[in-house]
């Protein structure tokens, strides 16, 4: 029988794995987002109301790109609630404040798929 001890290191070996397997998906789409023609401007964005994956910039547009690492597109999807969403919401309008952009603002998701496969869905969600 295992004990609370060994259960608990279970766990937070669990975590820190999905940590680094979510932290190479953040890194994947953004250097496929480079390719892809956009400016990364911020990865791991963090304010008072809310954090972003990656901000990135193509002309007038700022995007806000979730990544989620996840067996199936649909998993990816069912991942990102409505209160989620808000938060990436007022980060995004946070972020584009704070460096006066005044232009189309999106919300994306990147779904990492196998360890590399990706999947963007543009405007992905509105508010």
């Amino acid at each position: 029988m295992k004990s609370a001890r060994t259960t608990r290191d279970t766990g937070r070996s669990d975590r820190r794995k999905a940590e680094q397997a979510g932290r190479r998906a953040e890194w994947l789409c953004a250097m496929w987002l480079r390719l892809c023609g956009y400016r990364i401007l911020q990865t791991r964005y963090r304010c008072p109301v809310g954090e972003i994956d990656i901000i990135v910039k193509k002309g007038n547009l700022i995007a806000a790109i979730e990544v989620k690492n996840r067996a199936n597109l649909d998993d990816a999807l069912h991942a990102l609630r409505p209160k989620q969403q808000q938060r990436i919401a007022r980060a995004l309008s946070n972020f584009a404040s704070n460096i006066g952009h005044h232009g189309d603002l999106r919300f994306d998701i990147i779904a990492v798929r196998n360890g590399w496969r990706i999947r963007h869905l543009k405007n992905a969600w509105m508010l």
